[in-house]
C-alpha cells in the first residue's frame, strides 16, 4: 500500500537545515569564553576555538566534493566510454577508499617527522590533482586514474593529529566532534544539492569543484590555521611498533574497522527497504536528513556533559550497545518495513554512531604516545578506509547470497564481537590543566 508523501518538502529542507544550524550551536556553545579558564577548564581557549575551526573547514571542504559526487557517480559514470561495465564502475567508486587506505600510515608517519602542515598541504595537492583528471577523463580508466589519485592525497590522520596537537585533552572530544559534525552536515546538504548541481554541470564539473575546494583548504592551512606546537619539533620520532603494540589503541582500531563496515554493509540494504516500504529513492533524504541532524542534537546535549563528569567509558559501551540493538531491529522489520520504523531506527543508530565518531579519534590522541600520534591516527584512519572497503564487498555478498536478514545478523554479530572488545577499556585521562595551555598561548603571543 504506498505511503503518503510528506508534504511540503522544501519546507521540510528548511526545517532541517534550521536544525542544523541549532546543532552547531549546540557544539560551539562552549566554545565561548565567558569565564577565565582558570575557573573553567571545559571552555576552550581562543587558539583552540580557531584550531577546531579551520580544520572543520578543512574536513567539510574536502568530503563536501567527495559527497556531492557519491549520488550520482554510478548513474553519470555509465554515460562514459567502457561505463557499461559495472565491475569498472565498482572499481571507480571503491578504488578511492583503498589508496586511502595503504597511505593514511604513511601520511601520518610523515607527519610526526616532518610536520602536520607540510604533510596536509601535500595531500592536499596530490587531491586536488587527482579531481582535476577526474574532471577532464575522457573515459572510465581515467576517471579511474583520478579518483585513485584522490584517494592518494590521505591527510585525514594529519589533520586530526594536528587538531589533537592544538587542544587540550578536556576539549579534544568537543573539537573532534565539531569536525564531525561539520563532516556530517556536508553529507546532508550533498543528498539535497547533488542531483541539481549534477544536472547543470555534470560529473567532470563536480570534480571540478571538488579540486578547487581542495585548494582553497591549503589557504586554510596556510593563513587560517594556528601554528604547529612548537614543542612538537623536538620531539622523537614516533614508531609503527609502538601503536601496534599499544593494548588501548589495537582495541580502538578494531573498534573503528567494525563500525564502518557495519556502517557501510547496512547501506547495502536500506535503501531497498526504504523502497519496499513505499518512499521512492528520490525522497529517500526525507530519512536521511531528519535522522543525521536529530542525532547531533542528542550528541551535543549528552556527550560532552557525560564525559566531563567522568562517564566516558559507559557513554562509549552504551553506543556501542546501542548500534547493536539497531542491527538486531533491522533484523526483525527486514521482511516487512515501515518508514517510520526505519527512519526511527536510522534516527538512533546515528545517535550512537555520532558519538563513537567524535569519541574514538579523540581517544586515540589522549592515549598515544605525543612523539607517534600521527603514526596511531595513521593505523586508525586505515583501519577505518578498510572498515568501508570490506562493508561493501562482504555485504554485497552476504545481502545477494544469504539476504537482508542475513545481513543484519552478520552486523549484529561484528558489534556484539565488538561490545566484548571494548569492554575492559579505560577512560583516558587528562594530562594538561587549562592554566598550562593558557601561559603556553601567552608565551607564545
Amino acid at each position: 500500500m504506498p505511503v503518503a508523501q510528506p508534504p511540503w518538502p522544501e519546507c521540510r529542507t528548511i526545517a532541517g537545515f534550521a536544525g542544523a544550524a541549532w546543532a552547531v550551536r549546540i557544539l560551539l556553545r562552549d566554545a565561548v569564553v565567558t569565564k577565565p579558564l582558570s575557573i573553567d577548564p571545559g571552555r576552550m581557549t581562543p587558539t583552540e576555538r580557531r584550531a577546531s575551526a579551520s580544520l572543520a573547514t578543512i574536513f567539510a571542504a574536502r568530503m563536501l566534493g567527495l559527497f556531492l559526487v557519491l549520488p550520482v557517480f554510478a548513474l553519470e559514470a555509465a554515460r562514459y566510454p567502457g561505463g557499461d561495465d559495472p565491475a569498472k564502475i565498482g572499481l571507480a567508486m571503491g578504488i578511492y577508499g583503498l589508496t586511502q587506505g595503504i597511505l593514511q600510515i604513511p601520511f601520518g608517519l610523515a607527519s610526526d617527522r616532518f610536520g602536520r602542515k607540510r604533510v596536509i598541504i601535500l595531500g592536499l595537492l596530490v587531491f586536488a590533482a587527482g579531481s582535476f583528471v577526474a574532471a577532464g577523463a575522457a573515459d572510465l580508466t581515467w576517471l579511474i586514474v583520478g579518483r585513485s589519485l584522490q584517494g592518494a592525497g590521505a591527510v585525514s590522520a594529519a589533520v586530526t593529529a594536528l587538531l589533537a596537537d592544538q587542544t587540550r585533552d578536556g576539549v579534544r572530544t568537543k573539537a573532534m566532534a565539531i569536525v564531525g559534525a561539520s563532516i556530517g552536515l556536508t553529507f546532508a546538504l550533498s543528498l539535497v544539492a547533488a542531483p541539481l548541481v549534477a544536472a547543470r554541470i555534470g560529473l567532470g564539473g563536480l570534480f571540478l569543484v571538488t579540486g578547487l575546494l581542495a585548494l582553497a583548504c591549503i589557504a586554510v592551512v596556510v593563513w587560517w590555521a594556528p601554528p604547529e606546537p612548537l614543542q612538537h619539533k623536538n620531539m622523537p620520532r614516533g614508531k609503527l611498533s609502538e601503536v601496534l603494540s599499544h593494548g588501548g589503541l589495537v582495541r580502538l582500531d578494531v573498534g573503528v574497522f567494525v563500525l564502518h563496515a557495519v556502517q557501510l554493509a547496512m547501506w547495502v540494504s536500506i535503501p531497498a527497504l526504504i523502497v519496499q516500504a513505499g518512499l521512492p529513492k528520490a525522497q529517500h533524504w526525507h530519512i536521511y536528513l531528519p535522522a543525521v541532524l536529530g542525532s547531533f542534537l542528542v550528541m551535543g546535549a549528552t556527550l560532552f556533559p557525560l564525559e566531563r563528569r567522568g562517564y566516558l567509558r559507559a557513554v562509549f559501551l552504551g553506543s556501542v550497545a546501542i548500534v547493536l540493538l539497531v542491527q538486531i531491529g533491522l533484523l526483525g522489520v527486514a521482511g516487512h518495513p515501515g518508514v517510520g520504523v526505519l527512519g526511527l531506527l536510522l534516527f538512533v543508530f546515528f545517535c550512537g554512531f555520532n558519538v563513537l565518531e567524535a569519541s574514538q579519534p579523540s581517544m586515540v590522541s589522549r592515549i598515544a604516545p605525543s612523539h607517534a600520534r600521527g603514526a596511531a591516527l595513521g593505523v586508525y584512519n586505515t583501519l577505518q578506509s578498510l572498515g568501508f572497503f570490506a562493508g561493501g564487498a562482504v555485504g554485497g555478498w552476504i545481502a545477494k547470497n544469504v539476504g537482508a536478514q542475513g545481513l543484519f545478523a552478520t552486523c549484529a554479530g561484528l558489534m556484539l564481537l565488538w561490545l566484548v572488545v571494548a569492554w575492559p577499556m579505560k577512560a583516558p585521562r587528562s594530562e594538561r590543566s587549562a592554566q598550562e595551555v593558557l601561559a603556553d598561548e601567552a608565551q607564545a603571543t
